[in-house]
Formats: structure tokens, C-alpha cells, sequence
């Protein structure tokens, strides 16, 4: 009895013992660099438990400007002192001449440190070329004056370039063919996750040095540079973003109250983004916990009257708007309009002050001759489909600049084509009529531009790290029909008319310093909040008249009908863009 039981218990070690062993076999020499179900890179870890570092430079590439200038970050030339300094004696005297501060601050600021530190900390201070020459020339072991990679704390268009992180279940479902560490930032929305596999980086590069477990140097005083070996990478993408224009764009939307909404403002050269503001703002502590993710600028909405412009175009091609009046003192269902007494009113001017009565008349008669008339009329004008940059880019077919972007849509069932109230409240933008803002600027520009259709840049070149251009997007024409040439100007006129004519819905612009063309719109959203309706508030259109350069549309989301237009944001930013490009 007493051999079996330690015969048992023999077993029963030696069994532990090579389990221990296979486990130990799995984690030193099978699973180093991917171990356990998060993939756990076990080398790069003892590495870092055996080291400090500072990261000059994340490896990830950046977002630029048209003008080639960083929306994301911001290199700067500053100290940094490593904390082995406290034990040993070093000239912190002369870096605090250098600097021009004491040497009590100089020491102090290590004094507490486990890491190696910036001097100045979150504001740090910023070396001049001098200043680095001569810090670097005294050669002192741990201290250093280099460029570093800052993060922007307040990110132009943040919505639009969107946000990182790390995510290690996505990065490995998203990259199942890369070596990648399980620190990689990786692109969660906007154009960072749109270009994330172009941004990933090479490796960082940084300042090391190997410690023990007192945090003493293994290996002296030696600190050493590391880097990726690769010139070219990381890639940088080259937004068309303005970056003046889009600081000023911010400013405005802020300045005049906008709490959920924004403007798109294109430059109608390329048919590109010059400057885009969503609201409200990303939060920093956790971006997900507020609308501040969404870029409203490229989902649904509500439109209102702005709709009317399809319309008006489906009208005109079919001859239905003729040389009649409509009578603007009555609602869409025939009763007195008890708000709008504008009386019996022509086409042109009915347009002009937004007769709710004339446009659900014609779209009941576009109906009649075909039920898909007004959607697609709303196709022909770029307002339904994606119209942000998408194609082949290498190896990455239908490839789309902005990913998030919804396409629009008219009716939601079929039925509803055929249905007179339906078809009623479409025509006025209403019932289940749904566009993006940046849909709504390219229906400006298609008709400020002829009729042309062409797909929006947010992008314009993808560009190796010194600079050389590795892929460049160009003009992408929109498939599908459009409208002729005469329908388009007479459009333009029609949108002019808004702005002209003394009662109209735009002639508070008559005085900028550009000419304007554009509609209005207010949308009822069917929300109530203490027993008052929301509204959707819209202005858009382009600018000069005569001679068209930009596209902007400007609206406020769910707000009270007394509350929160949008005209004084359109006009103020319409003369922002002629104060820093009216001479271009």
C-alpha cells in the first residue's frame, strides 16, 4: 500500500515536472513572441522590463495640410534628462545657464523620477538651435537635446482625421499577415482608420538604456539611439484640408453656438475639402462616450427645404412648372397658412421665399408621370450616393477615403412613391428624405460646376517620409446621369433668385464680399423637448456667383425653431474665405 501511494505521488511529480518543463518550453523557445491567447510578445517585454526609454517619435505617420504643414503633430527641439543623473555628479550648472534657469529647477526635475524625463513637462521648453548645439557638446551621459514628436492636444478637424489607439483583438483581425507589436497604434475612425495600413509604423525611435533592478545602469553610462532603418517610411498623408480656413471654420462654429451640426466648405478647383467642423467636439477622457465620435458632417439628416432644389430641376426638365401661380397663403393639405401669407406666387419667386404649397404640388404631378422621378432627379445631383473618393489603390480595391460616409436616400418603402401625402412632405424635404451635409455641398458644387459630378477629396497625396509622392489621387468623376445644361443654369439662377429678390430665404448675404447662390432649409425632426418640436437648420450654396470657387454648406442640428440659425455662421465664414483667399 505504502509503494503504490509513493509510487503515486512519483507520478504525480513527475507529471508536474514536465508539464513545468513543456510550459517552460512553450514560453522560451515556441510562444516567445506571441504567447497566450493576447499574443503577448514575451522577448519585447523582457526587454522592456530590463530598460528605460524615452520615445522620441512613435513611427506613425502623420496628417498634413495642403500646404504640407502637420494637423497632428508638432516636432519640437527639447531636453531630456535621464534619472540616473541623481547618482552621479554632472555640470547641471552649465545646462542651466544654457537654458536660463536655475540649477534647483534643473536637478529638482528629476529629482522624484523613475523615467527619463522632458524638461518642462507637458509645456516643455522649447530649444533653440544654439541651445542644442551647445547642450549636445558637453557630452554629459544622460543628458540630451533632441527633436520630439508631440501629439496635438487640440486636433484640427479631429472628426475628419478621426482617432487612434490600441486594440490588440482588432489589430490582430485587421492585420492577420503583419508581425505587429500589441502596442501598435492602430486607426479606429476618420482617415486614420482609412489610411491605418499606410500610417503603421516601421518602429519607433528612441533613446535606451539598460537598468537593473534599482534601476542602475547595466552597462555604464551609455545611452543609445535607436530607429527604424528606413528612410522612406513612415508615410505621411496630405490632406486638402485649409489649414487656415479650417482654424477659422472652428472658430466660427463655436463662436456662434453650434452644439450638434457644422459646415463642409469645398473648394470647388479639385472638388476637395478645404475646411470640415463637426460638433460637438471628441471627448479626450473617453471619446466614445459622447456624439463627439460622429462626424455629423457625413451622416444622415433631416434637409428641409433645401430639397426643393431636386425638385425644381425634376419640374423644369418636365415642362410642370410653366407659367402658373401657386397659392403660398395655404399649407401642403390646403388649409390657411396661418405663419406664410405670401399669396399667389410664380415659380421663380416661389422658390425664392420657400413656398412649402408650390413644391408639394409639383412633386404630387412628378409622381404621376413617374414614381422614381424625384429620386432620381436627387441621383443627378450627386445628393443620394457616397460622394466621398473611392477606387482601386494598389492591392486595396474600392478603396474609400472617408470611411462613415452614408449614403442618402429619398423614399424608405415603395409604397410611399405612390402615396400623394408622402410624396407631399418629400417634396419639401421631409418624411423620409435623409442626405449628409458633405452630399449637400456636392450638389452645390455639381451645380455651380455645369452639371459636373465628381467624387470629394479629403486626400490628395499619400507621401513617403522625405517628402516624394508615392500615390496621388486625383479627379473622380461620379457615375451616372446628369442634368443638361440648361436645366443647370437655370438652377443657378433659381439659387441666385434666393439671395436677390427682397423677400428671399438668403437675402441676408446680398452685402459679402463674394456673390451668393444657395437655399435654405428648416427641418421638422418629429423629436420634442418639453413640448417644443427640433429642428434641423440649414443654409448652402456657393460663392462667387459668377465665377464659382467654393461650395459651403452650414447647419445646426435638433434645436428649437426660434433658436439657432444658421445664416450668421454661413456669411461669417463666406467672408473669412475671402479675407484669406479672395485675391487667389
Amino acid at each position: 500500500m505504502w509503494r503504490k501511494r509513493t509510487v503515486g505521488i512519483g507520478i504525480l511529480f513527475i507529471t508536474g515536472l514536465m508539464l513545468l518543463i513543456a510550459r517552460l518550453v512553450q514560453i522560451q523557445l515556441v510562444e516567445t513572441e506571441h504567447f497566450s491567447k493576447h499574443g503577448v510578445n514575451l522577448v519585447e517585454a523582457s526587454v522592456k522590463q530590463r530598460s528605460q526609454e524615452m520615445e522620441l517619435d512613435n513611427g506613425r505617420g502623420s496628417f498634413l495640410d495642403k500646404n504640407g504643414q502637420s494637423l497632428t503633430d508638432q516636432t519640437k527641439a527639447v531636453l531630456i534628462l535621464f534619472p540616473f543623473l541623481n547618482k552621479m555628479d554632472w555640470n547641471s550648472q552649465k545646462i542651466a545657464d544654457i537654458i536660463g534657469t536655475s540649477e534647483y529647477n534643473v536637478k529638482n526635475s528629476i529629482k522624484e523620477a523613475e523615467e527619463p524625463v522632458v524638461y518642462g513637462g507637458k509645456q516643455p521648453l522649447v530649444l533653440t538651435t544654439s541651445q542644442v548645439d551647445e547642450i549636445n557638446n558637453l557630452k554629459i551621459p544622460g543628458v540630451f537635446a533632441v527633436e520630439k514628436k508631440f501629439h496635438l492636444n487640440q486636433t484640427i478637424a479631429e472628426q475628419l482625421i478621426g482617432i487612434t489607439g490600441q486594440n490588440t483583438d482588432l489589430l490582430r483581425n485587421r492585420y492577420t499577415d503583419k508581425e505587429l507589436s500589441n502596442d501598435t497604434l492602430i486607426g479606429l475612425t476618420g482617415l486614420e482608420q482609412s489610411f491605418d495600413e499606410f500610417l503603421l509604423p516601421e518602429g519607433d525611435s528612441k533613446l535606451v538604456y539598460h537598468v537593473d533592478a534599482k534601476g542602475d545602469p547595466l552597462f555604464g553610462l551609455n545611452v543609445k539611439y535607436v530607429e527604424p532603418g528606413n528612410p522612406f517610411y513612415p508615410v505621411n498623408i496630405k490632406t486638402t484640408i485649409d489649414l487656415d480656413l479650417q482654424q477659422r471654420a472652428e472658430e466660427l462654429v463655436d463662436q456662434h453656438g453650434i452644439k450638434k451640426g457644422g459646415l463642409v466648405l469645398l473648394n470647388l478647383e479639385d472638388n476637395s475639402i478645404a475646411a470640415m467642423v463637426s460638433r460637438p467636439h471628441i471627448s479626450e477622457e473617453n471619446p466614445y462616450e459622447t456624439n463627439g465620435i460622429n462626424n455629423y458632417m457625413l451622416k444622415q439628416q433631416i434637409v428641409g427645404s433645401v430639397f426643393k432644389t431636386v425638385v425644381a430641376a425634376a419640374a423644369m426638365d418636365n415642362n410642370i412648372e410653366g407659367n402658373r401661380t401657386f397659392d403660398c397663403s395655404k399649407k401642403i393639405n390646403g388649409e390657411p397658412d396661418t405663419v406664410y401669407q405670401h399669396g399667389m406666387l410664380d415659380f421663380t419667386t416661389s422658390f425664392a421665399v420657400s413656398c412649402n404649397n408650390t413644391f408639394s404640388t409639383l412633386a404630387k404631378e412628378l409622381k404621376d408621370i413617374n414614381v422614381n422621378l424625384i429620386a432620381e432627379y436627387a441621383d443627378k445631383l450627386a445628393l443620394t450616393n457616397i460622394s466621398g473618393w473611392e477606387g482601386d489603390v494598389f492591392h486595396l480595391e474600392n478603396f474609400r477615403q472617408l470611411t462613415g460616409e452614408e449614403e442618402g436616400r429619398i423614399f424608405l418603402k415603395e409604397e410611399e412613391k405612390k402615396d400623394n401625402n408622402y410624396v407631399a412632405l418629400t417634396g419639401i424635404g421631409q418624411n423620409e428624405v435623409r442626405v449628409t451635409p458633405l452630399a449637400v455641398a456636392n450638389m452645390m458644387s455639381t451645380i455651380a460646376k455645369g452639371g459636373k459630378k465628381e467624387s470629394v477629396q479629403a486626400v490628395s497625396q499619400i507621401q513617403y517620409k522625405n517628402g516624394t509622392t508615392l500615390y496621388s489621387f486625383g479627379k473622380k468623376e461620379l457615375e451616372g446621369d446628369t442634368l443638361s445644361p440648361y436645366t443647370i443654369s437655370r438652377l443657378q439662377e433659381l439659387l441666385r433668385e434666393v439671395v436677390v429678390n427682397q423677400n428671399g430665404t438668403g437675402r441676408w448675404f446680398q452685402d459679402l464680399p463674394y456673390t451668393v447662390a444657395g437655399k435654405s432649409g428648416t427641418a421638422e425632426t418629429g423629436v420634442y423637448v418639453e413640448d417644443k418640436q427640433l429642428h434641423n437648420k440649414w443654409f448652402a450654396g456657393y460663392f462667387p456667383y459668377e465665377n464659382p470657387k467654393y461650395a459651403l454648406v452650414t447647419v445646426n442640428l435638433d434645436v428649437f425653431s426660434d433658436v439657432g440659425g444658421v445664416n450668421p455662421v454661413f456669411a461669417d465664414m463666406v467672408k473669412v474665405t475671402y479675407e484669406l483667399n479672395g485675391n487667389s
